[in-house]
């Protein structure tokens, strides 16, 4: 089966590429969840747009991400959030929650998936947030988790 990504998938490729895959890999698990779309000549004019949105969000190169790690770890970001009376969180922090709070800290525009939270932020404090912004690059972002 012939399908086109939309999305980043692990071992497989990135935004925009054409892959070919079992059936029922892509039938059951990429095209439902949203990571690929059936190629046709039509949405092979779809990549053309995919990778332009890909190459806004990416970071152009080793040198512009130092020059973004420099950025984020010079931030100072605090993100308030409901917590009980031993400072654990009702929920967790979520990568979507510390990408907005870098956003209104100042911060440059991060992809939420480049951040490796694991299950997420439980607990009130001071965290280290990993994001990998290269693949030779890796910034942490200094994150607090406030009573909110």
């Amino acid at each position: 089966m012939k399908l086109i990504l939309t999305q980043e998938v692990a071992g497989l490729g990135g935004p925009g590429d054409v892959v070919e895959v079992r059936d029922g890999y892509g039938r059951n698990f990429l095209v439902p969840r949203g990571y690929a779309i059936a190629w046709t000549k039509g949405g092979e004019k779809q990549v053309a747009t995919i990778k332009r949105a890909q190459d806004a969000r990416t970071v152009r190169d080793l040198g512009h991400a130092q020059e973004i790690k420099k950025e984020i770890e010079k931030l100072s970001v605090t993100l308030p959030a409901r917590a009980g009376a031993a400072g654990r969180l009702f929920g967790s922090v979520t990568a979507a929650d510390v990408v907005s709070a870098v956003t209104r800290a100042g911060g440059p525009k991060l992809d939420k998936r480049r951040l490796q939270l694991g299950n997420g932020i439980k607990s009130l404090g001071k965290h280290q947030v990993p994001v990998v912004l290269h693949p030779d690059v890796t910034a942490t972002i200094p994150l607090e988790v406030v009573e909110g």
